[in-house]
């Protein structure tokens, strides 16, 4: 058989092992490599890449995988400029690995020493302290942490941001593990310290986290990396504040443990949300109408809550419920989320952007406005809300919290 024919013969049998299926052909073992065997004899290596389009080596095959269609090459081109500033932020914002870096066991009764029950005593009776409200939007905030696998999963949706093997090395892989490790910690250490202090139903708990790991969420980011971190910088700031006052509440309840586990969660996100605001604060510095266009057309939208898929079996109201409880005791309301959009607006000074195009800077405005007309919304409701309320409020029960009331 001739070079020419033998190198026919590879790539209709190449292509068609591609497309599942060999015309005129017994099927037959598929080796290792593209489902053919090459003769380094009668094809060079170099003739079966060229003719085939494939590589062996680490490296091509990395970059095999980068070339895609783009949704939006100009938005990634801009993802591209500011890569060392994500490499940058790996360093000096995301902690190192190994004993540097905060791990659970550090808020929480080490079982391998003599005093354990002691410490575990100590947690416990601080634990049921308490209030089964607090407990409620405790539990739902756990909830929420541990279903990170799908917050990775949207990361790698990002055009220009993602790790096409998993072990990439870029900045935006590197970010994308180093922020995954670091919000890994937060589920692991509020469900421990739920699990010990015995007042919930784990189980409940559990069936809850899987169902909201099954649905997922949907944050309308659409692949689009300027939509992805103008949402992540929302969020992260949302997250922080409700660890926050939950700490706050903690601590006028008499846990200082959960106090100390909170605050430091929340530190956590505090890091995170300066990361992520940096990374729009450089697309805005370098395509400003584009940022400025897709931030309002999300404010149109609102911003989904990565829990509201939330389902425990039975409740299909449970996140309404756990929301409402949460506003109740303040720890996340209508008025944070206006005063988010206002700190964005101040963080990012789109009221002084320069040189915008007439239908950008009606854009601006109308973003610029909306912390007001929310905040308005938000007070008219709540008190609305209070004024229903004040006589009776209505109770929910939690199958969280072994059918409790609250």
């Amino acid at each position: 058989m001739s070079k020419a024919i033998l190198v026919s013969t590879v790539v209709s049998t190449v292509m068609s092992a591609t497309m599942g299926f060999q015309p005129n052909a017994a099927p037959r073992p598929a080796t290792a490599l593209g489902m053919v065997a090459v003769d380094p004899t009668t094809v060079t290596k170099k003739e079966y890449e060229d003719i085939c389009g494939v590589h062996f080596t680490e490296d091509m095959l990395q970059k095999r995988l980068e070339a895609t269609n783009f949704l939006y090459p100009k938005h990634v081109e801009v993802i591209n400029d500011i890569a060392p500033i994500a490499a940058e932020m790996v360093d000096d914002v995301l902690l190192e690995t190994g004993d540097k870096a905060w791990q659970p066991q550090d808020f929480l009764p080490d079982l391998s020493k003599d005093d354990w029950q002691e410490q575990l005593k100590e947690m416990r009776e601080m634990a049921a302290g308490i209030s089964d409200e607090l407990l409620i939007v405790l539990i739902g905030d756990m909830v929420t942490e541990e279903a990170l696998p799908t917050y990775q999963t949207l990361l790698n949706t990002f055009e220009g941001c993602d790790d096409p093997t998993g072990t990439s090395d870029s900045a935006w892989a590197r970010w994308s593990r180093g922020w995954t490790s670091e919000e890994n910690r937060h589920g692991d250490l509020l469900n421990k310290y739920l699990y010990i202090g015995g007042r919930c139903d784990m189980r409940s708990v559990e069936v809850t986290i899987q169902h909201l790991i099954t649905n997922g969420f949907n944050p309308q980011a659409k692949k689009d990396p300027y939509r992805g971190f103008i949402y992540t910088s929302f969020q992260e700031r949302a997250t922080k504040i409700s660890h926050g006052n939950v700490a706050k509440l903690a601590r006028a309840q008499g846990d200082t443990k959960l106090q100390r586990i909170c605050a430091k969660i929340a530190g956590d996100e505090g890091r995170h949300e300066m990361a992520y605001q940096k990374f729009s604060e450089e697309i805005l510095a370098r395509d400003p109408e584009g940022l400025l266009y897709e931030f309002g057309d999300i404010l149109r939208g609102q911003i989904v809550m990565p829990a509201e898929e939330m389902f425990d079996g039975s409740n299909i109201n449970l996140y309404t419920d756990f929301s409402e409880v949460a506003q109740r005791l303040g720890v996340y309301t209508a008025i944070d989320y206006a005063d988010i959009i206002e700190h964005l607006v101040k963080r990012w000074d789109l009221k002084n952007l320069e040189g915008l195009s007439g239908d950008a800077e009606r854009e601006r405005d109308y973003i610029c406005k909306l912390p007001d007309r929310y905040r308005k919304l938000a007070e008219r409701s709540m008190n609305k809300k209070k004024k229903a309320t004040e006589d009776e409020v209505p109770l929910k029960a939690f199958d969280w919290i072994f059918g409790r009331t609250v």
